[in-house]
C-alpha cells in the first residue's frame, strides 16, 4: 500500500511539472507574438526595427521611424534614448514616434547594456559608451537618404541627458 501510495504522489508531480511546463511554454509563445510597445504607433508614422555597432563593438538596437508622407525631401533627424534603464518600447519611442508625425526622421534606441543591445555585464551604466551609441546612432541615421545631415539633433530623457550633451559637445555632426 505504502508503494501505491509513493507511485501515484510520483506520477502526479510528474504529470504536474508537464502540465506547469506546456502552459509556461503557450504563455511564452504568447507574449512573443504580443507588440510589446507601452504606445500606440502614430498612423502617420512608420516604424522599422535597426541594429548598428558603436566603435566598441556593441550592437546597438534601435527603432527607427519615418513619416508615412515624407515624398523625396530630405527631413531633419533626432537621435532619442529614454531614461536610463528605460528602453526603446517605452517613452523614447513615443517621442520618437510623435516627433515622426511632425516631420522629422528619429531613431529611438537602448543604450548598450540595456534592452535588446548588446553588451555584458547587463544593466552596467557607462558614460563613455553610452555617448558612444549616441555619436554611433548618428553614424547610422546621417546616412540615411532621407535625412539631411545638416539638420541632425540629439533628444536624451533624465538620466542619459549628461551623456547626449556631451555627444553633442564632441561630434561637429550634431547641431545644437
Amino acid at each position: 500500500m505504502k508503494k501505491l501510495s509513493i507511485l501515484i504522489a510520483v506520477s502526479l508531480i510528474l504529470l504536474g511539472q508537464s502540465y506547469g511546463q506546456t502552459l509556461l511554454t503557450q504563455n511564452q509563445k504568447e507574449m512573443e507574438n504580443q507588440e510589446h510597445y507601452t504606445f500606440q504607433l502614430n498612423d502617420k508614422v512608420e516604424r522599422k526595427e535597426i541594429t548598428f555597432k558603436n566603435r566598441y563593438g556593441i550592437m546597438v538596437s534601435g527603432d527607427l521611424y519615418t513619416p508615412k508622407n515624407a515624398g523625396t525631401e530630405k527631413l531633419p533627424a533626432l537621435v532619442l534614448s529614454g531614461p536610463f534603464g528605460a528602453v526603446k518600447e517605452q517613452s523614447s519611442g513615443l517621442y520618437a514616434s510623435e516627433l515622426a508625425s511632425r516631420g522629422f526622421v528619429t531613431l529611438a534606441f537602448d543604450p548598450s547594456f540595456t534592452g535588446e543591445s548588446g553588451g555584458e555585464v547587463r544593466g552596467v551604466a557607462s558614460p563613455d559608451i553610452f555617448t558612444e551609441d549616441f555619436s554611433a546612432a548618428v553614424d547610422y541615421i546621417g546616412l540615411l537618404p532621407t535625412v539631411d545631415r545638416n539638420r541632425i539633433g540629439l533628444m536624451a530623457i533624465c538620466g542619459l541627458s549628461g551623456m547626449a550633451l556631451t555627444a553633442a559637445t564632441s561630434d561637429s555632426r550634431i547641431k545644437r
